[in-house]
């Protein structure tokens, strides 16, 4: 059983994955970050942690193996115990468990448990197709001091004394304003006069149509038969999803190439980051939905994961 396959699906949906008799995996959310010295940009993420403390079973993990494998619940609670007896034993030899996009797991000197969380994964799913980027250092300390050295060599003052030695300006001000005022009321009058001649040629042209049509005689002979057609509407909550792009272009390219391979993909829209989301498919069913995940995951691609969502 790829035990680190299950809890992986569930780090997608819930901060909290309970291993019963082992530890519990933990997903902290964590805002985006800017590196200051190599000036790079982190988005935000779920970086996972191991408490070794919480060991009681809350039936998370054995109900969701239980579903996916169809499989009694109480024999999914033995299949988890013997794995997490053998990852125990390895764990007391010095072995160091691997556990696929979660992390690595070790035993230190006081006998607990190590654990170094995988970097290569992003559990968040609002961050789907959000990659770390490095930008050029921008600095504004600099143009700060240049803007204030300038103004320390031509300072710019208006005082009542230069403004009472100007009278001409308050004229010239008042008489911009009756220009405004005049030229405003002249735009406003003539725009309402074009419309007003639109409007007056538009009920001519749709008399003259109205007479035309009831003028005309339409006689069809040999009708063709009414055909019906079954449209099948895409529906369902659960979501397999492929990808999310910043350019619609490229989410409808992808859909293509996925129809080419016979999934039933379609875009759903954007997340709230103004990624375009494609889908594998759809389902109504969960359990259909799990099974189908697993099967693309195998056969296509890894990466993917299951949206839970009421599209509109």
């Amino acid at each position: 059983m790829q035990l680190e396959t299950y809890i992986s699906d569930l780090l997608y949906r819930y901060d909290c994955v309970i291993v019963p008799q082992f530890g519990a995996f933990l997903a902290q959310r964590i805002s985006a970050q800017v590196h200051e010295t190599t000036h790079s940009f982190h988005p935000p993420k779920k970086k996972v942690s191991f408490n070794e403390q919480l060991q009681q079973n809350d039936g998370l993990l054995a109900n969701y193996i239980a579903e996916v494998e169809k499989i009694p619940y109480q024999v999914a609670v033995e299949k988890i115990a013997k794995k997490i007896k053998t990852i125990k034993s390895y764990l007391t030899q010095g072995e160091t468990i691997a556990l696929n996009n979660i992390g690595d797991l070790t035993l230190n000197a006081e006998g607990h448990i190590s654990f170094e969380p995988s970097e290569h994964i992003n559990y968040l799913t609002d961050a789907f197709g959000l990659s770390q980027f490095t930008s050029a250092a921008v600095s504004r300390t600099t143009h700060k001091a240049t803007v204030e050295a300038l103004e320390e060599r031509t300072p710019i003052a208006i005082t009542p004394e230069r403004r009472q030695s100007r009278p001409y300006l308050k004229y010239a001000a008042i008489a911009l304003i009756a220009l405004s005022i005049t030229g405003f009321a002249g735009s406003n009058w003539y725009l309402n006069s074009i419309e007003t001649q639109n409007q007056v040629a538009q009920e001519e042209a749709n008399d003259q149509m109205d007479a035309r049509v009831q003028q005309a005689t339409f006689v069809i002979e040999n009708p063709l038969p009414a055909a019906t057609l079954q449209v099948e509407k895409p529906s369902g909550n659960y979501h397999i999803v492929a990808g999310a792009f910043r350019v619609e272009a490229n989410s409808d390219k992808k859909v293509e190439q996925l129809r080419e391979k016979g999934y039933k993909a379609r875009k759903i829209g954007s997340n709230r980051y103004g990624l375009h989301e494609v889908v594998y498919a759809s389902y109504t069913d969960r359990i259909e939905a799990l099974q189908a995940l697993r099967a693309i995951k195998r056969e296509h691609n890894a990466a993917a994961w299951l949206l839970v969502k009421a599209l509109d």
